[in-house]
């Protein structure tokens, strides 16, 4: 018995840093047009493709037709830069991350990950102390909108991306098949 208690707690204090979490931080596109969505969540399950630590991880359906979507970073990224955790674009104006700072004229340094694995644990707990001083919002979501930004902003969601993409070999099979048809058969439907 003793035994067990003491790798239970070896391993919480391994997962201290790690992130858990209720509900991701999506835009109103990836959450897609249906109101009942059903998501499964995965406590660590992947790695941060930003901050390389592990998070809970989400997957759903925005609609019938459409894709599976899954996140792909952590929330303290997401709440850092102020982005969607699947898509990536901003969650203001559903622009890319690099229009928008070229945009808002931002070139923060703070804001660069490490490259070392204790560097860059200090720095993921540093932003989450960071982003709740500030009361959940980064400094991108205060930040003064512009000429520009208002122009560039993306105001309907774009439900189109969430479509299932066609399979190539679906279109190759379907392009030799059109080939193998008599000739006059291909004239008369005018394709």
């Amino acid at each position: 018995m003793s035994s067990y208690c003491s790798t239970a707690t070896k391993s919480g204090v391994n997962m201290e840093g790690w992130e858990r979490a209720d509900f991701p931080i999506l835009c109103e596109t990836c959450l897609g047009d249906n109101p009942f969505v059903r998501m499964t969540r995965a406590d660590f399950d992947k790695e941060c493709k930003v901050c390389a630590r592990p998070f809970t991880v989400f997957r759903w359906r925005p609609g019938a037709r459409s894709r599976y979507k899954k996140t792909e970073i952590c929330q303290t990224c997401s709440r850092l830069k102020n982005v969607c955790q699947t898509c990536l674009l901003d969650l203001q104006y559903g622009l890319p991350v690099q229009v928008r700072d070229t945009a808002l004229k931002q070139t923060d340094s703070s804001l660069i990950i490490p490259e070392s694995d204790v560097n860059r644990e200090y720095f993921a707990q540093q932003a989450e102390r960071q982003v709740e001083l500030a009361g959940g919002v980064s400094s991108y979501g205060k930040a003064p909108t512009t000429a520009v930004l208002n122009k560039l902003t993306r105001n309907q969601p774009f439900y189109k991306r969430n479509r299932a993409h066609i399979c190539s070999f679906f279109r190759e099979r379907r392009m030799y098949s059109w080939l193998r048809l008599p000739l006059s058969t291909r004239i008369s439907s005018g394709r």
